[in-house]
């Protein structure tokens, strides 16, 4: 159990049987009255944000959580399969809990955030941009570089996004997991 006025951004929180990350935090001594402190949270489960008000010296238990590095094998069925990178033991992730998981390849490392005090698993972070090789493009023209027009691009995960004029296929792209936008040309 921690105090409210000790919450810090990145801490996860456990209120009314959900997980919650802080994102942001303010701490308020208003005119009148007791110091408060507002506070943002973000749901681990489906992403919904939620703000609330505490008065100082409340107590709200944390949660310790670790990052650790696991490898993308497979996917058999609706579950991804990874492997811990520290004892090798074989996990399944359901397609749900992997942020960004139209952009995961065979042998990908990504960070799993999983609860220590209880040992499971909530959710698999894919790094913030990754290489991908184009598999299907229209090809490009000699000229193509002097606008902003952008181009539909099938990538080697199945996954289409938006590309510039100048880029052909078999080119390796670098493409940001969060949104899915085209970032650069990888030489």
């Amino acid at each position: 159990m921690i105090n409210s006025q000790d919450v810090k951004n990145g801490m996860c929180i456990r209120m009314e049987g959900h997980l919650y990350f802080v994102i942001w935090f303010e701490h308020r001594k208003p005119g009148k009255g007791n110091t408060i402190m507002n506070v943002k949270f973000k749901d681990v489960v489906d992403g919904r944000v939620l703000e609330r008000r505490f008065n100082i010296g409340e107590k709200l238990e944390d949660v310790r959580v670790e990052r650790r590095p696991f490898q993308f094998l497979y996917k058999e069925g609706e579950d991804y399969i990874f492997m811990n990178q520290e004892n090798y033991e074989q996990v399944p992730i359901a397609h749900d809990l992997i942020t960004g998981v139209d952009f995961l390849k065979d042998g990908m490392i990504c960070d799993v955030v999983i609860d220590a005090s209880a040992d499971t698993i909530l959710f698999a972070e894919l790094p913030t941009k990754v290489e991908l090789q184009v598999e299907y493009t229209e090809p490009g023209l000699k000229g193509d570089t002097a606008t902003n027009a952008t181009k539909p691009a099938r990538l080697e995960t199945g996954v289409e996004i938006r590309v510039p004029l100048f880029i052909n296929e078999g080119e390796t792209i670098r493409v940001d997991t969060r949104d899915g936008s085209y970032c650069e040309r990888v030489k």
